[in-house]
């Protein structure tokens, strides 16, 4: 929705899609999502993907290193800004911003402070699709694995969980939308356990 925001203000033009991925696994971080539908994703949104690489057990000084690094590379370009799609989590903003602050570099966040139910309301209804690739298991059970976002899940979701999961509640895997020039085609695979989440494996189709 971020990069669906920009785009359709059509204010800022988009150099390339920042995505972190863990190399032990070669997956997304946290996501969990196969780096081949990662791949496929960027395609299909027509975009050039720069991949952060970092190890399975990465501290943030790591994170943070990889980052800059990534970055760097733009910079040179006069590119001095990241978008990012934080929604209210003030702590992390303000996290990112003093941290991109002291390299130069800025934070756009063009969904904050959006209504998070509206704003995936609005996410169906302009043809978004999106599947459940990773659970908190203290607060979902494991059937919210692998299931789509759509007015069901919205009606089967429980009140105390954030409908765009902005506490981490649960992560997703966007597979089309009106900015996409094809669907991501994939296959549910196993779902696993690991440590309080539950992961769903997306199979490239």
């Amino acid at each position: 929705m971020a990069l669906h925001e920009l785009q359709k203000k059509n204010e800022h033009c988009v150099a390339a899609l920042l995505t972190t991925v863990t190399n032990d696994y070669d997956r997304i971080s946290m996501h969990g999502v196969r780096r081949r539908l990662l791949e496929q994703q960027t395609a299909a949104l027509g975009l050039p993907l720069h991949e952060v690489l970092i190890n399975k057990s990465a501290t943030n000084d790591e994170y943070e290193s990889k980052l800059i690094e990534a970055c760097s590379s733009y910079q040179v370009q006069g590119i001095d800004t990241i978008v990012f799609g934080d929604l209210f989590l003030a702590d992390i903003r303000a996290y990112r911003d003093a941290f991109l602050a002291r390299h130069q570099l800025r934070g756009l966040y063009p969904v904050w402070l959006r209504n998070t139910s509206e704003l995936l309301k609005d996410f169906i209804a302009l043809g978004f699709k999106a599947v459940i690739t990773c659970v908190n298991a203290e607060v979902l059970d494991s059937s919210f694995a692998g299931v789509i976002i759509d007015d069901r899940f919205l009606s089967t979701l429980p009140s105390y969980v954030d409908p765009c999961g902005e506490n981490g509640e649960f992560h997703t895997f966007v597979f089309d939308g009106p900015n996409f020039q094809w669907p991501v085609k994939f296959t549910l695979g196993e779902k696993v356990r690991r440590d309080s989440f539950w992961f769903r494996d997306l199979l490239p189709a």
